[in-house]
């Protein structure tokens, strides 16, 4: 069975980066900037199923180290979301992946994403 899609075999070192920033922000003990990266990996893997639930555990995690239980609420919303809908393409562009937006709302991807995103689909 293939774990990842063509899209997100060509995403994954993108979003892999966003990851290891988000890890060298917890180390720093700064939750804020570690939700941001957090966010753009998001927002770089919701075009692939595993990828886009990986985000959301990630955030999940974040959400629980940070004892916030309404982000762990949505996280677990948006997990069951993000592995039954993404296959599907029913996931709104850009959005952030955080409780903070709904997670119906499409958003504007800031420019060195939507750059990596357009690099991983035209290979």
């Amino acid at each position: 069975m293939q774990r990842f899609s063509t899209y997100g075999q060509r995403i994954l070192p993108a979003f892999s980066r966003e990851i290891a920033c988000a890890r060298k922000a917890n180390a720093k003990s700064d939750s804020k900037e570690e939700f941001l990266h957090l966010e753009r990996a998001h927002v770089l893997g919701q075009s692939s199923t595993w990828l886009h639930v990986k985000a959301h555990c990630l955030m999940a995690a974040w959400a629980i180290r940070n004892r916030s239980h309404k982000e762990l609420f949505g996280q677990v919303i948006r997990i069951v979301g993000a592995a039954t809908k993404t296959v599907w393409g029913l996931v709104p562009s850009g959005n952030t992946g955080g409780v903070n937006v709904s997670p119906f709302k499409r958003l504007p991807i800031a420019a060195d994403l939507a750059a990596q995103i357009a690099q991983a689909r035209s290979r």
